[in-house]
């Protein structure tokens, strides 16, 4: 709810205006029973109270999962026509969007054109706190309008399931025919009548009443590893549970990538590496050519001709 604007008896006398206030109805900004004396205990009851507090997160986003897979399906449809995944929010929620989109292009090699970010106030925003930036809804609506074009995937993150710049960028998206979601820590955000997936991970009060950084940022954080996860998992970007998509950019990486194949082969270190050098260093190649007993030239095919998915690689050519 909005208070009163400017006082104007103030600025006449030369007081400064008043600023509008908004008072914001969420479980989050609600004042936590559980940890009322917490500024009255010692150091390591302070930590047992938030760790308390933290386990419950888990099971909160367990409750949304149902929506959240209706979410992946709605990415991996949209990755599969060639359209985007967008991140967007504000403060916390804004950095957790950019941490996830950051981390997926050396873990699954995917483009990083798949998901892009939208932080209010932009990139220095990251860094430090931009006074207004999540209250301006028209920046917001023109950040998407500039960016979105039909059939990509829009995904708000605002824990109070109310934030201007957020509510803008999903009305923007849902006029270009972007498919919307919203990942809030209200069950009853202002904004879930107007998206096409709501997801309400119900963490409650917080431990210092409002610091949506705690629970609700971890909620949001688990929903967006297990979001973009399954979406990966979906596309065929794993075997099993190896990740065989992965970008060797480092030396850790390049012994990861030597432990996968080994792995899932069964070979030496010596023999994967001539498998993986043979191969171009590409993982996912390396292994259909070994388990599928066939060039490399042929196992890069096959893994065309299935949309990268291993398994279905390897069934084309009788390998299942």
């Amino acid at each position: 709810m909005t208070g009163p604007g400017p006082d104007a008896a103030g600025a006449e006398s030369g007081q400064p205006a008043l600023k509008p206030v908004v008072h914001v109805t969420s479980p989050t900004e609600a004042r936590n029973p559980r940890t009322t004396d917490i500024d009255r205990v010692s150091t390591l009851d302070v930590l047992r109270l938030i760790n308390d507090e933290d386990r419950q997160v888990a099971e909160a986003v367990r409750a949304a999962l149902p929506q959240v897979a209706s979410a992946v399906d709605l990415a991996v449809e949209a990755l599969r026509r060639g359209r985007r995944v967008h991140y967007v929010g504000a403060g916390t929620s804004g950095r957790l969007g950019v941490l996830d989109a950051a981390e997926l292009p050396p873990t699954f090699a995917v483009p990083p054109e798949w998901f892009v970010t939208h932080a209010a106030g932009g990139p220095a925003a990251l860094l430090r706190a931009i006074e207004g930036a999540e209250d301006d809804e028209e920046a917001g609506h023109q950040e998407i309008a500039d960016s979105v074009t039909a059939g990509d995937v829009v995904v708000g993150l605002a824990a109070s399931g109310r934030t201007p710049y957020v509510a803008g960028a999903l009305r923007s998206a849902r006029e270009r025919g972007a498919a919307t979601v919203l990942v809030t820590a209200n069950p009853d955000a202002p904004l879930s009548a107007e998206v096409d997936v709501f997801v309400a991970v119900d963490t409650g009060p917080e431990v210092v009443a409002g610091s949506t950084r705690m629970k609700a940022g971890t909620g949001q954080k688990l929903v967006l590893n297990a979001f973009s996860t399954a979406v990966m998992i979906r596309l065929g970007r794993t075997y099993s549970n190896l990740m065989v998509d992965l970008v060797a950019t480092n030396a850790k990486l390049r012994g990861r990538m030597l432990d996968i194949l080994g792995e899932a082969t069964g070979l030496d270190e010596p023999t994967c590496a001539a498998a993986l050098t043979e191969a171009g260093g590409e993982l996912k190649t390396a292994l259909v050519a070994v388990l599928g007993d066939v060039e490399p030239g042929r196992a890069r095919a096959a893994l065309a001709d299935s949309g990268g998915h291993v398994h279905a690689a390897l069934a084309q050519l009788g390998r299942p």
